[in-house]
């Protein structure tokens, strides 16, 4: 009853007072959350299930009625309807939500151990401290490098995208946006090196602010959500739509070849080549994906259309690492990735929710949250400010416990030249020489050498490929065969 009267007053306050969410068109709710569907593939929850049904997001469907319940309450409840829908939008009841269920927590303790945070070490444990390292310029440091990774979240108020009337990716793009915050680390990295920090003092940086533009929510922005929804659409990708990180790794590189033969003559808006370490085209199925020295050198061949052997590399490694959760021996690998020089994080979370995880630290994992709601904004390049571009930053450090992640994610690494690809190599073969048989992916020279080890040293839990289990759901491309396929580990 003490839960129940506290989020009426929340629902009452907002009835009573303008809310800065705008109101939700019943064109722009994605079909898995429109009352009544009768193809939905989601099940029907009651009004509180939903409010408690995911860790990042507040709700992820709206309670079902059968339509005579719709039309003997349709009359006195549709207002009731309208301000449950602003207030679950809302950043109120999303920290109602994460303060009556911790879902996420924004403590740190040095007694957890050192920040690991994309490749950088922050030190706070106490053990380090009393060999004269201090703890708080290693808090103060981590907080500043945190806070310098740049956010996407969704908007509200950008062109609606298509043919479709939807001007908003609320409640439906988070894995997108996670995607798009994975790609800009990237950038960043290459651009203006892994030790660049916003400054809150000095004018804007203007490659950091070009980056920014690239992910503007237009068909003008080379990697807006408009221009990956068009690129996807072979791998399932539909607006109003969830979408799983197989499918979105597969997306970009889609998205990064249309975009570099736009720019045939000048330099492409990506930079480097991409390399999804995925499943064996001929059809091999069952082991780790395997890193192909021989495809690496492929790939930035391609990109490069044969003008040098090597160029910067995006790596994208998609995986399932077990059927419900993480298989528990996985979680130290994970934890290790975040130890390479080259990385780049995961992009994942829980089912129907995801996030960037940027940082680990003992059992936790640092990420940032695309669930926020901002209106969208034009980032031009004579802004000059640092405030301008706050709402791609945020200064909370929220972090889960890394072993409640779902099992379907996707790690990235950029490497950002051949000695860098090759102390890339060095790390994922200790990695996997540590693993006790059941290693996140391998590395091998060539195609048919990997080939050999996987049918010689499969594991017992490596049961071959699955579906896309991010979401529970298949994504049928247009020849009508699943393309989703994943890496079951």
């Amino acid at each position: 009853m003490v839960l129940k009267g506290l989020c009426e007053r929340i629902v009452a306050s907002k009835c009573t007072s303008k809310s800065s969410t705008e109101t939700v068109d019943s064109t722009q709710v994605p079909a898995y959350l429109k009352a009544g569907s009768s193809d939905s593939k989601f099940p029907k929850a009651s009004f509180w299930s939903s409010i408690f049904t995911s860790g990042f997001s507040v709700v992820e469907s709206f309670s079902e009625s059968s339509a005579s319940e719709k039309k003997a309450v349709h009359s006195r409840s549709s207002g009731w309807a309208a301000a449950v829908r602003k207030v679950v939008t809302s950043g109120s009841m999303r920290r109602f939500h994460e303060r009556v269920l911790g879902s996420s927590r924004t403590d740190i303790s040095s007694s957890d151990g050192d920040i690991w945070l994309l490749g950088v070490c922050h030190q706070i444990s106490q053990q380090e401290s009393s060999g004269g390292v201090d703890t708080n310029n290693g808090l103060a440091s981590f907080e500043q490098d945190f806070s310098s990774k740049i956010l996407v979240t969704y908007r509200k108020g950008f062109d609606a995208i298509g043919d479709s009337k939807y001007t908003s990716d609320v409640n439906w793009g988070c894995m997108l946006r996670s995607s798009q915050m994975l790609v800009a680390q990237a950038l960043l990295f290459h651009k203006l090196g892994r030790s660049w920090r916003k400054s809150v003092d000095k004018p804007v940086d203007k490659e950091y602010l070009k980056i920014l533009q690239l992910f503007g929510d237009s068909e003008a922005s080379a990697f807006s959500i408009h221009n990956l929804l068009q690129a996807g659409k072979g791998y399932g990708l539909a607006v109003g739509s969830w979408v799983g990180p197989y499918a979105m790794c597969r997306t970009w590189e889609v998205l990064a070849r249309i975009q570099r033969e736009k720019n045939d003559l000048g330099e492409p808006p990506l930079p480097m080549a991409i390399y999804v370490v995925s499943g064996d085209e001929d059809g091999e199925r069952g082991g780790a994906p395997v890193v192909c020295i021989e495809d690496a050198f492929k790939h930035c061949s391609e990109f490069s259309r044969g003008q040098a052997a090597w160029t910067p590399l995006l790596l994208l490694v998609p995986l399932v690492l077990g059927l419900d959760k993480v298989n528990p021996r996985y979680i130290p690998l994970l934890h290790s990735t975040f130890k390479f020089p080259q990385s780049l994080g995961i992009m994942g979370g829980k089912p129907g929710a995801s996030t960037y995880i940027i940082g680990v630290q003992s059992e936790k994992a640092f990420y940032l949250d695309p669930h926020d709601v901002q209106t969208v904004v034009n980032i031009s390049g004579d802004t000059a400010e640092p405030n301008s571009t706050s709402s791609y930053h945020c200064n909370v450090m929220r972090h889960i416990p890394l072993d409640s992640i779902d099992p379907s994610l996707a790690i990235g690494f950029y490497c950002r030249d051949k000695d860098d690809f090759d102390d890339f190599c060095s790390h994922a073969s200790k990695l996997a020489e540590e693993s006790n048989g059941a290693p996140l992916f391998t590395v091998a020279q060539s195609r048919s050498f990997s080939k050999q080890v996987s049918s010689n040293d499969v594991s017992g839990d490596n049961t071959g490929f699955q579906e896309d289990a991010f979401l529970g759901t298949d994504h049928v491309n247009d020849a009508g065969t699943n393309e989703d396929d994943w890496q079951l580990l």
